[in-house]
């Protein structure tokens, strides 16, 4: 059989995956590859500049270097970047916020600032630097051209796999050392404080925090926490981002044996799962892999399962890129990050994967917990089973 990668969990793989991240090659080759994609879609969309405002597209065009989103869940930053086709680039900043971005996010990238009083309108001065023409932006703006930079943001390039394999190494060992210390009588709110102290301390943000307990977990496909008390089963499912890079992942501990009804349900989500991990090649489309996901619940013996929650997708600068649908056209690169989560009557499998060079990797993958392992063709597929405390 041809095993999957088994992740490493060592102070050597940590040092080679810093190593391979602060390469400065691979640096130079990540932002002259997004800014020849950036320069085709000016080509091709007759645009003299591009406005960038959220901060997905802010990250992907600087490396993952600046992430200056002050108020967590707004989808903008503290600054903008203006990326004229002429090959000049600024970063428009207000006043107050301009002296730390020169200092902390914009060092050495080769940005001009801009910067207007706190109180002005910050992006007057765009259309001068523009120097004529159509400007498109990533958020609507009136005068401006929508665009949608998801289009350009995959394949993924080496210097992001380097990120998101130190990223999920260490989101994945945050999140078997919370799961290992749930009790009974430990609310859902405490988990999800456990889960992300762990990740904040690495410098890592929980952006999805859906722990939950018991019948929750049963009921209600997206169970965001509600102080509830954890009695027997508790899940921390949970997204996380550092870089602007999205990783997801899963795991449950059951206290006690666990009905047969929710063991048969894991392992059929982990033949689900395979078979989607199996499906996913470059060229695949989002509609053929809602169909794969179809045709694995009915043939796992759990037909129509996929009409009560999203089956995932592929990840990187969102925490789903795109998902699977009945009609979506959509379609995989050579290399992706994805997150599949095919959930059954309260159990669920979900990791990210890597798609590289035709083959798949278990980024998130927790060999220290137990694990489901499903072949397909000749390739073992592993997926984290639940965790069973007897004692």
């Amino acid at each position: 059989m041809n095993s999957l990668p088994q992740q490493m969990h060592s102070p050597l793989r940590g040092l080679a995956l810093l190593h391979s991240m602060n390469d400065p090659q691979l640096r130079a080759a990540e932002l002259d590859e997004k800014w020849s994609r950036l320069t085709r879609l000016f080509e091709q969309s007759d645009l003299s500049a591009i406005l960038l405002r959220r901060h997905e597209n802010i990250a992907w065009a600087t490396g993952g270097q600046v992430e200056a989103r002050v108020a967590i869940p707004s989808e903008t930053a503290v600054t903008s970047l203006l990326l004229t086709r002429s090959g000049r680039k600024y970063y428009l900043a207000p006043n107050n916020e301009a002296p730390r971005l020169a200092d902390e996010e914009f060092a050495d990238l080769g940005y001009e600032p801009v910067t207007a009083q706190w109180y002005q309108d910050g992006l007057a001065s765009i259309h001068q630097l523009a120097e004529g023409g159509t400007i498109g932006t990533d958020q609507a703006l009136p005068g401006l051209v929508s665009v949608d930079l998801s289009l350009i943001r995959g394949p993924l390039t080496a210097a992001e796999v380097a990120r998101y394999r130190w990223l999920a190494q260490h989101t994945a060992e945050a999140t078997v050392e919370t799961l290992l210390e749930l009790e009974p009588g430990m609310t859902e709110d405490q988990m999800s404080a456990n889960v992300a102290q762990r990740l904040l301390a690495k410098g890592i943000l929980p952006t999805v925090l859906l722990m939950a307990v018991d019948d929750r977990i049963r009921k209600y496909k997206h169970a965001v926490s509600r102080g509830a008390v954890l009695d027997r089963y508790g899940m921390l499912n949970l997204c996380a981002r550092k870089w602007g890079l999205a990783i997801s992942l899963t795991r449950f501990v059951h206290f006690g044996s666990a009905p047969q009804q929710l063991v048969d349900g894991f392992v059929a989500c982990a033949e689900v799962n395979a078979k989607l991990l199996h499906a996913s090649r470059s060229g695949a489309t989002s509609a053929h892999l809602f169909a794969v996901a179809e045709r694995a619940y009915r043939e796992a013996g759990f037909p129509g399962e996929e009409q009560f929650h999203h089956q995932g997708g592929p990840v990187a600068y969102r925490e789903r890129e795109w998902i699977a649908r009945p009609d979506g056209s959509q379609a995989l690169t050579e290399t992706e990050a994805l997150a599949w989560n095919p959930s059954i009557r309260g159990a669920k499998v979900e990791d990210t994967a890597l798609l590289q060079n035709g083959s798949i990797e278990v980024l998130t993958q927790t060999p220290s917990l137990p694990e489901i392992h499903t072949n397909i063709e000749g390739f073992t597929y592993p997926a984290a089973n639940v965790l069973i405390r007897l004692s």
